[in-house]
């Protein structure tokens, strides 16, 4: 797969990222908060098998700025401004996980540019977002040993008080928890980690949940929602976020995990497929 880089001004920063493929316009959002991108990289070939992919680092991380007020509103001006340096007009959203939740933000605040957004095993937007049973399922699929140290770290993350080196212990300790059978779990792919970023982020989101929630029966885009049947996300943060929008539709991939892609290849370019319906080629 052909990939191109790019990097964008944001006006606070730059932003890089890379494109491939050709078709209609997606724009990937990587999880997180304050994540490495690199992760989404295997979904992203699924999608450039038929679409025209993009994606960039969130800011927070090299090779984008590590600079920022790590804010809701910040992160779709950013969607914004990736969309602005491509020259892409409108485009398709695909985001995961926190990427998954920040569509349904800029679904509301940004209609114009958007065809329309898949959100992929998301934080959701009702409620408290499944963030309290996917924490406790993340600690429970741990080996008992591990679990009390997991979550002191955890806690020390979300404080903001975890060291550079406690936040990746966390995330190599809790990495097997988001497969559907964490006993048979990859190998943990390096992946950068910023504290900052998902502090400030973390807060913010909590923060916008009621106000997200009061906007979704308001949205125009269309929605899809893809949630894996075994991820320790419950599959109703992203279903019960999916009945709240007019038109919107949800589905449940039998045996997949959190990511999505690694237990049932085919399924996120499946539901992009849903989403775009007839339309093909490249524009």
């Amino acid at each position: 797969m052909e990939r191109t880089t790019f990097t964008v001004d944001t006006g606070s920063g730059e932003l890089s990222g890379w494109t491939a493929g050709e078709g209609p316009r997606v724009l990937a959002i990587h999880g997180g908060p304050g994540m490495g991108y690199g992760y989404l990289d295997d979904a992203v070939a699924e999608l450039a098998t038929r679409y025209h992919v993009a994606t960039f680092q969130q800011r927070g991380l090299a090779p984008s700025t590590e600079d920022g007020e790590f804010t809701v509103a910040e992160a779709v001006s950013d969607i914004v401004a990736v969309l602005d340096g491509l020259g892409w007009d409108t485009a398709y959203l695909m985001g995961h996980s926190w990427g998954g939740h920040l569509v349904f933000h800029a679904a509301a605040a940004i209609p114009r540019r958007i065809d329309g957004v898949l959100s992929v095993d998301p934080l959701g937007a009702v409620g408290d977002g499944g963030m309290a049973a996917f924490g406790a399922e993340m600690v429970a699929r741990l080996p008992e040993e591990q679990q009390a140290l997991a979550q002191a770290l955890d806690e020390k993350e979300m404080a903001g008080e975890a060291t550079t080196e406690e936040s990746h212990e966390a995330l190599s300790m809790f990495w097997p928890s988001y497969f559907a059978d964490p006993a048979s779990a990859p190998a943990m792919p390096p992946v950068e980690f910023s504290a900052a970023a998902n502090t400030g982020l973390y807060g913010d989101v909590v923060a916008r949940l009621p106000e997200l929630e009061s906007s979704l029966p308001s949205l125009t885009t269309p929605v899809g929602v893809v949630v894996g049947e075994l991820s320790p996300m419950p599959t109703t943060a992203g279903t019960d976020s999916a009945e709240r929008i007019p038109g919107a539709w949800s589905t449940v991939v039998p045996g997949a995990g959190h990511f999505v892609w690694h237990e049932s290849p085919g399924s996120v370019v499946e539901a992009m497929d849903r989403l775009v319906g007839p339309a093909s080629g490249a524009r």
